[in-house]
């Protein structure tokens, strides 16, 4: 108990895919508490969008594809806060199509986006962590269980959660905590796009009966980051629906 009344200083977040959906809501949540977070997004609407959040808020329009520009983004928010204390690679990219018709260019970028991008967003924030961080990251059911035409996808966010299970190994040494927050079906840009008769069909699989909401995840993404015996581990957060398949 701290009988001083004093509180711990905001922790310094950088949250990719942040212009919307999910890392929009992981952002919202962490400047509520308090704390300070950088956007990272492909739009450059990302400032913008930061901006309307106050002096706790910057925006940086980076592909995370592009290892030297999100270096030159750590280093930024090292220089403006001091380092990083919370990574989280929520940027994601969805390529769909049965394994004899998925276009080269398609899976190359899901596994650039998916997969390497977030190794290239650790690597840049690893110099700016100390004792105490936290990566999350965001995985997907299709990582864990086979959907036809999702091999692009579901091989990215397998190789995803590989990656955070090496890294909490590797990183345990140095006191930073990596996990992974898997969503299940959630109402987001990426899933807009689902027909109705396809979306009718995966929530009558889903224990809890709805889809989940960004918010949903957002506040589990914020407590794994704060969780501080927690590492290595994946969390489900799908209404059920990785117990019903």
């Amino acid at each position: 108990m701290d009988v001083t009344g004093s509180q711990p200083p905001p922790r310094r977040w950088v949250v990719t895919g942040a212009s919307r959906g999910i890392g929009l809501a992981i952002a919202r949540r962490a400047l509520a508490a308090g704390d300070r977070v950088c956007l990272i997004a492909r739009s450059d609407g990302i400032e913008d969008t930061a901006a309307g959040f106050g002096a706790n808020a910057i925006g940086l329009a980076a592909d995370i594809t592009n290892a030297e520009r999100i270096r030159q983004c750590c280093e930024a928010v090292a220089e403006t806060w001091g380092g990083i204390d919370v990574l989280i690679n929520s940027a994601g990219l969805h390529r769909g199509g049965k394994v004899g018709a998925l276009a080269q260019d398609d899976w190359d970028a899901s596994i650039a986006t998916n997969l390497s991008g977030p190794l290239n967003t650790v690597r840049a924030a690893l110099p700016h962590m100390h004792d105490g961080g936290a990566i999350v990251n965001v995985g997907a059911v299709v990582g864990f269980r086979g959907f036809p035409g999702d091999s692009a996808y579901g091989a990215s966010k397998a190789g995803l959660a590989g990656l955070t299970n090496v890294l909490a190994a590797e990183l345990a040494r140095k006191q930073i905590r990596v996990n992974m927050v898997v969503p299940g079906f959630v109402m987001t840009d990426m899933t807009s796009g689902v027909s109705k008769k396809a979306r009718d069909a995966i929530v009558a699989g889903i224990p809890l009966g709805r889809m989940g909401e960004a918010e949903e995840i957002a506040e589990v993404c914020y407590w794994v980051a704060g969780s501080t015996y927690m590492t290595g581990s994946t969390v489900f957060t799908d209404g059920g629906l990785m117990c019903s398949l």
